[in-house]
């Protein structure tokens, strides 16, 4: 509670003080660094434990981890810089950012293939899927194949070449391979 509280008053002090300045860097935003000790064990290499985190207080998306503190901080730090290429506008130090999820616009087309593909393919009975949702979401295997071959015998359709695994671009696939009922006269 106390830590929350120190938080929080960083926060206001550095709200405070953009009001001074025109720009801000990442130097003028309240950063949180924690160590968590890692409590499973890396079982599969794609599961890598990550011991520090760092975070922009009040700024949910706007976080990294990394093997140590440094490399924590050094991802924070390409993370505001790859915010900043967005052109989107800086939230003002200090402040409140709601956190916004991915869109869906993409994958919001097939709403019956998506509660399909998570009962038969991902064996879940129910999913939220965005637009940037990949088959990597989903396991802890090395590769993709196991879900690949699912898709293939499921569907019948070959998605191996989509490495990404991103789901939008494998239901846009699945409705490519369908076949279209002739129209009756």
């Amino acid at each position: 509670m106390v830590r929350r509280i120190a938080w929080q008053a960083q926060a206001a002090w550095m709200r405070l003080l953009s009001f001074f300045k025109s720009e801000w860097t990442i130097n003028d935003y309240p950063i949180r660094v924690r160590f968590q000790r890692p409590t499973g064990r890396a079982d599969t290499p794609r599961r890598k434990l990550i011991p520090w985190f760092a975070d922009v207080v009040n700024w949910p998306a706007m976080s990294a981890k990394g093997s140590t503190r440094q490399e924590a901080l050094d991802d924070l730090r390409g993370q505001f810089e790859r915010f900043i290429a967005t052109k989107k506008p800086l939230p003002r130090p200090g402040t409140s950012v709601p956190l916004e999820f991915a869109t869906s616009a993409r994958v919001g087309r097939y709403p019956e293939l998506t509660k399909d593909f998570a009962q038969r393919v991902l064996n879940l009975e129910w999913v939220w899927i965005s637009d940037a949702s990949s088959l990597w979401d989903f396991h802890t295997d090395a590769t993709n194949e196991r879900l690949n071959e699912k898709v293939r015998s499921v569907y019948g359709v070959d998605i191996s070449d989509i490495t990404s695994g991103n789901l939008a671009d494998i239901f846009d696939r699945i409705r490519s391979h369908e076949t279209v009922p002739p129209i009756a006269d």
